[in-house]
């Protein structure tokens, strides 16, 4: 069994087939998918999509993207949702200094004020970080070290980063690119860091993995980027889909949830 611990199900990509989408992935032992919030509709979307799908799990927040014209009343008008039991992480948050869609002055105080409201509420949080490395460390270790704190999503950092972040007591998720040969930091790191901090996801409908590159991304194929995890360590699958589901399912509160 595997959990795709990030996914954006919500996405007008899936509108044609979301169903078929969901059995899919089911049927392919992937039992749990955390559906990903970038602003207040995506996570209300999310939300319901978990009241659908027994599989779905939800997680809430502003994206870096969304950041410019997020405003506290918005973040406000978040809150209320952390308050459905489907709602297992506060994210996607985060800092993205590559496309910025949002300026980075922007970006700053948005994500520092939604660390500090998911501590509150005591959710994990759900870490976006582009070109912004050393920002985001600095404003996560403000917030402290502890234990489910959250996860670094899509990690493109090198060992040492990781390591730092773990240190910290956040997670590292290895996405599709592992399968890319070009992407010897990511795979270096899928190789190296301690199986007991790693967890495995797809960002669908993005960064689809090899053998199907180029088309979209989907829940299922995050048993490619498992199986490269299991290569690259030297081990076998199940030992891979075990441990990942087992941390996924500590960090988020899911153990026993998803059978």
């Amino acid at each position: 069994m595997l959990i795709d611990t990030h996914a954006h199900l919500d996405m007008k990509a899936f509108d044609a087939d979301r169903d078929a989408v969901v059995d899919r992935s089911l049927k392919g032992g992937v039992h749990g998918i955390i559906s990903v919030g970038i602003d207040r509709k995506s996570s209300v979307r999310a939300i319901e999509l978990a009241a659908k799908y027994p599989c779905v799990k939800a997680a809430i927040g502003y994206h870096p993207h969304n950041a410019q014209g997020c405003t506290p009343a918005d973040l406000a008008e978040l809150a209320p949702l952390a308050e459905d039991p489907a709602v297992v992480a506060w994210g996607e948050i985060g800092l993205d200094f590559y496309r910025e869609y949002s300026n980075p002055q922007a970006q700053q105080p948005v994500f520092e004020e939604q660390l500090t409201m998911a501590h509150d509420l005591g959710l994990p949080v759900v870490i976006h970080d582009r070109e912004a490395h050393e920002a985001v460390y600095g404003a996560l270790k403000k917030m402290g070290k502890g234990d489910r704190k959250g996860v670094i999503h899509c990690f493109s950092g090198d060992l040492a980063l990781a390591r730092a972040f773990t240190d910290l007591g956040y997670y590292i998720s290895i996405p599709g690119t592992v399968t890319y040969k070009t992407a010897t930091i990511t795979r270096q790191v899928a190789a190296s860091l301690p199986l007991d901090r790693l967890l495995v996801e797809t960002d669908a409908p993005f960064l689809t993995p090899v053998p199907n590159r180029g088309r979209r991304n989907e829940p299922l194929f995050v048993t490619y980027t498992a199986r490269e995890v299991a290569r690259l360590r030297g081990l076998e699958l199940a030992e891979v889909a075990r441990q990942t589901t087992q941390n996924a399912a500590y960090l988020f509160g899911l153990e026993g949830v998803f059978q």
